[in-house]
């Protein structure tokens, strides 16, 4: 991977990490399902104008936004107002691809290697840790609404590997649109009409500031430049920067927000992003051996390949 390639994905890695930080910021302006619906109406508009027809079926692009647009945004913002703090946020989230590796082996017939039970397990492990420290600092409620916005995750992974998005910026501009309508329709049931008419008539700055971030930086700079990424390099080279998005998000919030980052919560992000790194790590065995050697055949090395969740 070229040098600039490389400061490429740590920069989307750490947009996605301060990205928490920033919805964080932005709860504190608007009610959290209005604000997820604020987020995809401006990563949809204008850019679905732009980026030309959708190149997947139509069912696809609709599962895909109600599992991450509705199911998961919706409950990461609301877990996040319930509140759970963002920097942990980033790092629980990470169990998604312990939900998707389940969800691939119940619908998909994937069955997981051993080493990935291993960080399966592990990874479960850090998510105990990481639910004793915040059941000791912080509500259980917004911590469980997080681990099922990390369901919903894994849902959408699901969907997403069968429709095989060819482009996925085009992809994720069509996605967000889906989700404004159920989202608004949300906002107004369970938040009401009139809370959410005070956060848009109190717009300021800052909060329409968080808006753009999320929806332009974190939507369509952060999935457009991973495709681009993943066009040109093979995911093994790509999926691995992933990891980085929680040590962004828990540094971020420890920065700017004053976010505490005890032993305990260093342990299970410690064990969070050691067991999703086995998880997502695919071991190939080395060729069986030739029984009459040509020594003018090349002899394939093992390898591992991390897959993008």
């Amino acid at each position: 991977m070229r040098p600039t390639h490389l400061l490429l994905a740590v920069l989307v890695a750490a947009v996605w990490g301060v990205n928490f930080t920033v919805i964080e910021i932005g709860l504190g302006h608007f009610p959290p399902l209005l604000f997820s619906a604020l987020r995809f109406l401006v990563a949809a508009l204008p850019a679905v104008f732009l980026v030309g027809r959708p190149k997947v079926a139509w069912k696809w692009i609709v599962g895909v936004g109600l599992a991450l647009g509705v199911a998961k945004f919706g409950l990461l913002f609301v877990g996040m107002d319930a509140g759970m703090p963002g920097g942990l946020s980033s790092l629980v989230l990470q169990i998604q691809a312990v939900f998707t590796a389940l969800f691939a082996f119940a619908v998909l017939g994937e069955r997981p290697s051993r080493i990935r039970l291993v960080g399966m397990a592990v990874a479960l492990a850090g998510i105990g840790v990481a639910a004793v420290d915040e059941g000791t600092s912080g509500p259980l409620g917004g911590f469980a609404l997080v681990v099922a916005a990390a369901a919903c995750w894994g849902v959408s992974n699901i969907l997403t590997r069968r429709a095989a998005p060819p482009d996925a910026l085009n992809f994720m501009i069509w996605v967000s649109t889906v989700p404004v309508l159920p989202l608004l329709a949300l906002s107004l049931l369970l938040e009401g009409p009139s809370r959410d008419l005070d956060a848009l008539r109190g717009l300021d700055w800052q909060g329409a500031g968080t808006v753009l971030f999320v929806a332009w930086g974190a939507t369509v700079f952060g999935f457009g430049a991973w495709g681009w990424l993943l066009r040109r390099h093979p995911a093994s080279t790509v999926a691995p920067f992933s990891l980085l998005v929680p040590v962004f998000g828990m540094s971020s919030a420890a920065l700017f927000l004053g976010e505490a980052v005890s032993p305990l919560r260093w342990c299970a992000a410690a064990l969070l992003v050691g067991g999703v790194a086995l998880a997502s790590v695919t071991w190939r065995r080395p060729a069986a051996p030739d029984p009459d050697p040509d020594p003018a055949k090349d002899v394939p090395a093992p390898e591992a390949a991390v897959g993008r969740t």
